[in-house]
């Protein structure tokens, strides 16, 4: 069973590398423990993201939710792009996304938020039951472009 959600500082790097790596596994890239942990240590050195970590009662990692702040020029307010989230497999289907989805929020409401925006594949059937559950909508009225700058 699921304990905490913790926000992730220096001393959970190893813990959320593993995760991330697992994460960009699951997207399909390739296994990179290294970069993943750069990666990683860089967002919070530079406090880039918000991370969130759950731990079991045992200290073992179950999952992250990991957000980059963001602002809406049409709102005029704040807000978070929630960029990743992960649950190790063992984990799942114990309420470890629900948990760290709803510690998203909870984190966005008190910092003043308007509110969170995130985007899954389409495939990704499981994901959209969680956020449509937890009252997310899916927009119909905007696409999403994407421009590969390191292309070749």
């Amino acid at each position: 069973m699921v304990v905490q959600a913790l926000r992730v500082d220096a001393t959970h790097l190893d813990k959320v590398a593993r995760l991330f790596d697992a994460y960009r596994g699951f997207y399909g890239q390739p296994s990179n423990l290294t970069q993943s942990r750069e990666f990683i240590a860089e967002r919070i050195a530079r406090d880039e993201s918000v991370i969130f970590l759950a731990e079991d009662a045992t200290g073992d990692a179950l999952g992250f939710v990991q957000l980059y702040p963001t602002f809406s020029s049409i709102d005029a307010h704040r807000t978070w792009l929630l960029s990743d989230l992960f649950t190790s497999p063992q984990a799942r289907g114990r309420g470890v996304g629900t948990l760290l989805m709803n510690t998203a929020r909870e984190f966005a409401v008190l910092s003043g938020a308007k509110g969170m925006v995130l985007e899954t594949a389409t495939d990704n059937l499981g994901a959209q039951r969680l956020y449509e559950s937890l009252g997310y909508v899916r927009d119909g009225g905007y696409y999403t472009y994407c421009l590969d700058l390191k292309q070749g």
